[in-house]
């Protein structure tokens, strides 16, 4: 089968620097750029990324917060206790939402198109009018809003990052036409991300969130995948699918308590492609948001551009062989909150 993925990467990650010690550290841009490396050698189409437009940017961030990240172009700022901005950041974060919006265009262009933006930094904490957690701009939420702004009635975001992308959910939260899942640890970092947290007012329904206990295994997420976001989905029959590939989730992960192997992430992939060659043509984006061990980032971020660039196959979900009931408990905690709206 011809290869049919497409990455969406720049090479001037390295230049969005960072205190020292820093988990969002240049190193995270060199695995990048390896992996991607290693996809171009194997016939993969790999596309510098334009930056995104005043346009773009503005169907989701205020003008004044605009203004406000675009003064910090040229010198290092501190915008939150966690995020920090170099002189290039401001360029760097352009070209990250700039991506996933190339990789949108690219997957809206015709039927079997996938596409994998290797961006930094992240964005699925940046609110409407603040950065948060190493995210300057929200690259998915800029990606989703541009898609609708061409012609997709609905857009599926599937978070499978190890933290709560509560920018992305307060976005989209009234927005019916934009359904939102989530699987995170909870309690932890942002603190948002509760099973009760369905949406608001005429997008009650279309937040999905699935809080786990820290320790999930595969097995969990499993669990989760095939009670509640799978269902969820197939009735939901989005136009296009957007992932937050999140690695952070990982066992080997030094930010977060998760026990998820690099084939969980395969698998949870390889559902999701399910999805969207169900639902809509095959149509599918995935972008990068965390992952803070070298090692498990670049086997993960492998495993995912694997399961997307080869032919459809069904999802093969690893063993762990630990006891777990952390994803039924999820299952159990969000059923009376989502009932009322998708057949569970």
């Amino acid at each position: 089968m011809p290869m049919s993925l497409t990455l969406i990467h720049s090479e001037r990650f390295a230049e969005h620097q960072t205190p020292p010690g820093h988990p969002e550290r240049p190193e995270r841009a060199e695995v990048m750029d390896v992996v991607a490396g290693k996809w171009r050698s194997r016939g993969a189409d790999v596309v510098a990324p334009r930056p995104a437009t005043d346009a773009q940017l503005s169907r989701i961030h205020d003008a004044g917060y605009l203004r406000a990240l675009a003064a910090t172009a040229g010198r290092a700022a501190k915008l939150d206790p966690d995020t920090y901005t170099s002189p290039e950041s401001h360029e760097i974060a352009l070209l990250a939402a700039g991506a996933a919006v190339q990789a949108v265009d690219h997957a809206m262009s015709g039927p079997q198109r996938r596409a994998l933006a290797l961006v930094r930094p992240p964005g699925h904490h940046a609110e409407r009018d603040r950065a948060m957690g190493f995210c300057l701009f929200n690259n998915v939420a800029v990606a989703a809003a541009h898609a609708r702004a061409n012609g997709a009635s609905k857009i599926a975001i599937v978070d499978y990052d190890v933290h709560h992308g509560n920018g992305t959910q307060h976005i989209f939260e009234h927005d019916p036409n934009v359904l939102y899942v989530s699987t995170h640890q909870f309690p932890y970092y942002p603190g948002t991300g509760a099973a009760g947290e369905v949406g608001r007012g005429g997008g009650a329904g279309f937040t999905v969130n699935l809080p786990l206990e820290v320790g999930a295994v595969d097995e969990d997420y499993q669990t989760v995948f095939g009670a509640v976001i799978l269902p969820v989905l197939a009735q939901f029959v989005p136009d296009l699918v957007i992932v937050s590939a999140g690695f952070d989730a990982h066992e080997r992960d030094p930010l977060a308590g998760m026990r998820l192997s690099t084939d969980a992430f395969a698998a949870m992939t390889a559902e999701l492609r399910g999805v969207a060659e169900r639902c809509c043509r095959g149509r599918m984006v995935v972008v990068t948001e965390g992952g803070y061990d070298l090692q498990a980032l670049a086997a993960s971020l492998d495993a995912v551009a694997e399961t997307l660039s080869g032919a459809v196959a069904a999802a093969r979900w690893p063993t762990s062989g630990i006891e777990s009931g952390r994803g039924r408990a999820a299952v159990d905690a969000l059923r009376p909150h989502l009932s009322p709206f998708w057949r569970l």
